[in-house]
């Protein structure tokens, strides 16, 4: 039984190491962004096409999968426009880039896999945009099955809440089946306590990935007085930024935070070693996390190669937009067993 994945919007290949660690051969991979092939490549066992999927003509494809392979197209839209915070405040199902969703959808019509798996941000999944997306592909005679999940109840140590659907041809297909629950999820301790200690503004001499953005000097004493799971509420009224001085900013919690040893991160994200951009201050030491903290936290493999490092924006934008490695062998997992109950 020969399964063959097409990886669309593929960026490093979080999403496609994952399924080759489950055992599905992903053949290529697909996405505009040319600085994503080094890793790409690197790192997985498939060819990397750069190609702006709005205009891309997909029978190019076709002739990638093998005659008598059972097909799989799987996908992760970029997910800036669909963020709760984006859609909330700026009204962004008129935003263009919810048409990559319909890109995707014109990828099925031409590639038409056996299995489909698309995996977004939770928002996507109250859009009238993704219900016409499901009523499509059922149209097409695809059985759908869809959730909300926390990454976290599936071994991925940070609360990254996403939208995975799987649909297929063949038969029924569901969503895995959770693994650990808020009792038991593994805590950030496991994935980087080992490493050695830096200070802001440092690199580890043994691990270039290892290194922090360097502080201001009030940014070491608020994360001076920062507490694991804390707030800015635990600082001096003299360090605090004026908008939290203010009734309307109170609320705001989220970030200038120490994260807790024993607890999962939150989503990382593009900007994970910023201090001030969310609650990405390490548990102990006087800094933000490093680029190979966030990656170890996306479940990235610690010999993943992002190559060298000209931008620290451009990697840590690649690693916080990456699926997390971890919920792609997941995915492949529950496809593999599908397959198998249906052939």
């Amino acid at each position: 039984m020969k399964i063959e994945a097409i990886d669309i919007f593929c960026g490093i290949g979080g999403l496609t190491y994952g399924l080759q660690q489950s055992g599905i051969n992903v053949i290529a991979g697909i996405d505009n962004d040319q600085s994503c092939e080094y890793s790409y490549t690197k790192n997985n066992n498939a060819n990397f096409i750069c190609a702006d999927v709005a205009g891309y003509d997909f029978n190019q494809l076709k002739t990638l999968y093998s005659k008598k392979s059972i097909k799989v197209l799987v996908g992760c839209a970029p997910c800036q426009t669909f963020s709760s915070y984006t859609f909330k405040v700026k009204n962004q199902e008129k935003d263009v880039r919810w048409g990559m969703i319909n890109n995707f959808l014109k990828a099925i019509k031409v590639l038409e896999p056996d299995v489909i798996s698309m995996e977004n941000v939770k928002g996507l999944a109250d859009t009238t945009i993704f219900e016409k997306f499901v009523r499509q592909i059922q149209k097409i005679a695809y059985l759908v099955s869809y959730r909300v999940a926390n990454c976290a109840d599936y071994g991925v140590p940070q609360g990254r809440k996403r939208l995975i659907l799987l649909a297929s041809k063949i038969g029924n297909i569901e969503i895995p089946d959770l693994i650990y629950s808020k009792d038991n999820h593994i805590p950030i301790k496991k994935f980087i306590r080992h490493l050695p200690e830096i200070k802001h503004g440092q690199e580890c001499k043994k691990d270039k990935i290892h290194r922090s953005r360097k502080l201001q000097a009030i940014n070491i004493k608020r994360i001076q007085q920062s507490k694991p799971s804390g707030t800015w509420r635990d600082w001096d009224k003299k360090l605090l930024l004026k908008c939290y001085q203010k009734e309307s900013g109170k609320g705001y919690t989220s970030v200038y935070g120490r994260m807790n040893w024993d607890l999962v991160a939150p989503t990382i994200t593009t900007q994970f070693t910023t201090y001030g951009s969310g609650r990405f201050g390490h548990p102990e030491q006087d800094r933000a996390i490093s680029i190979r903290e966030g990656a170890l936290l996306q479940t990235f493999p610690a010999d993943y190669d992002f190559g060298e490092i000209t931008s620290t924006g451009a990697i840590c934008r690649h690693i916080g937009n990456a699926v997390p490695p971890q919920l792609g062998k997941i995915i492949g997992k529950q496809i593999i067993q599908h397959i198998k109950e249906h052939s």
